[in-house]
């Protein structure tokens, strides 16, 4: 989840002023936090292959195996955006629409781009990654494929990921996941659904080995940044579904226990300066406008909106299901800025009400839906977390995997205290760990 507010003609990361406004004012009351949060109970593979299926099982029982027949739509189109740099070790670059089961479990159709290795395919074919993307909004004119590979900002970082997957010999499908760049543009995206996003994996996987046929293995491994991170968990858990050989996730600051991210940073801006807050602020109301558009794909006769949001916040809200991330961050400042210049602060905003999260639909997202690895998962993870995120907070990762770890799962932590948000990726793409992280769990 990265969010980006627009002040002025600069962008400005709502992340860093939350950062700072830590640093200066609030540091000792969230280590107080840290320390009583460490004690206290949070709500909190696949079959196939030649190996030893015991290893690459998980324990959830609500998987199925895809049996689509004939999953991809049409032939593959280049994907081919204006001025876009496309990975120079891709021999192919382009945009699958595929079939999947959604999450009202009907089939439904999806995309995903998927680049393809010049190099000839080895015995067996080419092992496929899939990549899942960090929050770019719910919209169909959100997803990555009808934008630049640089989203949701510039930054070579993503391009070099793919091309050093491509140089290195494997397949990347990154899917858009459900509700995101489907042709009929009439689907809300379950916005961290953890069920939604991991079929969106694992049937683009299927779908990418139906398209290439020989050419591509059915060895095949997950990796994800934020949303991307919470994505690539999921898979872990249901890639039982895929019914091939399932290696493992690398999760780069996965999005997890989102109503203590939210509670954390709610109290640290409590009583920050004015500026501070409305930027703040409007980053964690686009994540809640998100999972209100999320929530409502699953009741879409529910008023999500208005059940999150007080009036006339609920309207700025809708706007998620049409506007990505730095418009959303606009929408929600903008007014914060006015009432802030009229009255001198921002008390009394109407933003959230009082007790939602105690409604049932939100409870069932954030207790349930939500969260990942609430089952034993035996297949290798690797979760990457930085101690400066201040989006996905060090404190809600170190519970997931102690929660994830008194289940059983084995989960290879590694934390830093320099990376920020987007650190645990660009730091591992640069100095070559993540590819080598994709190549160890593919050798097995």
């Amino acid at each position: 989840m990265i969010y980006w507010i627009s002040a002025g003609k600069r962008l400005v990361d709502p992340a860093e002023l939350i950062e700072k406004m830590i640093k200066r004012k609030n540091y000792m009351k969230l280590k107080l936090l840290s320390v009583l949060l460490t004690g206290s109970t949070l709500f909190l593979t696949a079959c196939g292959g030649d190996d030893d299926n015991s290893d690459h099982l998980s324990t959830s029982s609500d998987v199925d195996v895809n049996n689509i027949q004939n999953p991809v739509v049409n032939t593959p189109v280049p994907y081919n955006i204006k001025n876009d740099v496309l990975p120079p070790n891709a021999d192919e670059s382009v945009v699958m629409t595929y079939k999947m089961k959604g999450i009202t479990g009907q089939e439904t159709q999806a995309t995903a781009l998927v680049f393809t290795p010049k190099t000839a395919p080895p015995a067996g074919g080419w092992p496929i990654v899939a990549w899942a993307h960090g929050t770019t909004g719910v919209a169909d004119k959100c997803a990555p494929s009808k934008n630049k590979l640089f989203v949701p900002i510039a930054d070579v970082h993503t391009q070099k990921m793919v091309d050093d997957f491509v140089k290195a010999g494997y397949v990347v499908v990154a899917p858009d996941y459900e509700g995101m760049g489907e042709p009929s543009e009439k689907e809300i995206h379950p916005f961290l659904n953890l069920k939604s996003e991991a079929y969106s994996i694992t049937d683009a996987v299927v779908a990418t080995k139906s398209w290439l046929g020989n050419k591509a293995s059915n060895k095949w491994a997950v990796a994800g940044i934020s949303q991307g991170g919470h994505a690539a968990l999921g898979a872990a858990q249901y890639a039982a579904r895929a019914n091939m050989d399932y290696k493992g996730a690398v999760a780069m600051a996965p999005a997890n226990n989102l109503e203590l991210i939210e509670n954390l940073s709610e109290m640290a801006l409590a009583d920050a300066d004015g500026l501070i807050q409305i930027g703040g602020y409007a980053a964690l109301d686009t994540l809640t406008a998100y999972m209100a558009a999320g929530i409502k794909a699953v009741n879409p006769t529910e008023a999500v909106y208005s059940i999150i949001f007080k009036t006339p916040t609920d309207k700025i809200a809708e706007k998620a299901e049409r506007e990505c991330l730095a418009g959303m961050g606009a929408a929600f400042a903008l007014p914060m800025t006015v009432y802030n210049i009229k009255n001198g602060s921002l008390k009394d905003y109407p933003r959230k009400k009082e007790g939602y999260k105690n409604d049932p639909i939100v409870r069932q997202f954030l207790g349930t839906d939500s969260q990942p690895l609430q089952t034993l998962v035996k297949t290798p993870i690797i979760i990457y977390q930085g101690g400066k995120d201040t989006v996905v907070l060090p404190q809600a990762t170190d519970a997931l995997v102690a929660q994830a770890r008194a289940l059983t799962t084995k989960i290879d932590y590694r934390t830093n205290s320099s990376w920020d948000h987007t650190g645990s990726f660009t730091a591992n793409v640069d100095n070559g760990q993540l590819l080598e992280d994709i190549k160890t769990l593919l050798a097995n």
